[in-house]
């Protein structure tokens, strides 16, 4: 009673008390915000599991991050600089290619404007060791071709089938129509690797996130990593939060607090 305390849970989480197993909370780090704590585990764990159980990423690898100023995209960028000498390309939209550059990203990738998969080969015949794909559709196909041999993708989300605020019924069926599908006997000839995550899937699996948990805050403490955020919305602005990531205006995190942050009391003058 009285721990400050990060929470896992599938759902439910926007309201001011909460219920969840005691086995799916986890204390804070020292000097943690509550803003950083809601913004560290899922995106953070996430990008744990991807890039070491299912990438095995090593030194001098390479690896493409999709939506690279999003949540998992800056988590990953974070971790990636954790191993030496990994290179990183990121894409976003161009307003954003200065703070990845400032991150670690070696090459930021206007996906608007160029087809990624051009870019990534200019500077990378070969390909890359790693692709985190939360695109799904033809990008998954895309991005199993550009890995390199003894490379994997992992898919872990479906972000093709949201094009703006409705739900835009030939976006899904054309997602659907181009998702990615490979036999074992076709992987068999091309020494590469099709991983997919989904956290939401894993929440029995308690002592298995408990251990990525417990080196997130070990590389927390240590300063390795820290989340992003972009910006703290109270309840009742919830549309106008929803409408920060709709636009893709957001770098790093975008967080819902019950009530708007108190402005700091100004100091009286002497």
């Amino acid at each position: 009673v009285g721990d400050k305390v990060m929470v896992l849970a599938r759902s439910g989480l926007w309201q001011e008390v909460v219920n969840v197993p005691a086995s799916h909370t986890f204390p804070m780090p020292e000097g943690m915000s509550f803003e950083e704590a809601a913004a560290l585990l899922v995106n953070y764990i996430t990008a744990y599991m991807i890039l070491f159980d299912f990438g095995n990423l090593r030194p001098n690898q390479s690896v493409l991050i999709h939506m690279a100023a999003g949540g998992v995209g800056i988590a990953a960028i974070q971790l990636c600089k954790t191993v030496e000498n990994v290179t990183i390309f990121g894409t976003a939209s161009a307003s954003k290619h200065e703070y990845l550059k400032e991150s670690g990203v070696a090459h930021p990738i206007d996906y608007r404007t160029m087809d990624y998969a051009e870019e990534v080969r200019k500077i990378s015949p070969k390909g890359v060791d790693i692709v985190l794909d939360p695109l799904g559709g033809s990008d998954t196909s895309k991005a199993f071709n550009l890995l390199k041999p003894m490379g994997k993708v992992i898919t872990y989300g479906v972000a093709n089938l949201l094009t703006g605020q409705k739900k835009n019924l030939m976006a899904m069926a054309k997602t659907w129509w181009n998702q990615f599908s490979i036999t074992a006997l076709q992987l068999l000839h091309q020494n590469k690797a099709v991983c997919g995550y989904h956290l939401g899937y894993l929440d029995e699996e308690v002592e298995l996130l408990r251990s990525v948990v417990a080196k997130l805050v070990n590389l927390y403490s240590q300063g390795k990593i820290k989340p992003k955020i972009d910006s703290v919305w109270p309840f009742d602005q919830v549309a106008e939060a929803m409408k920060q990531m709709q636009e893709k205006k957001n770098v790093g995190k975008v967080i819902l607090v019950p009530e708007a942050p108190k402005e700091e009391p100004k100091k009286a003058e002497n």
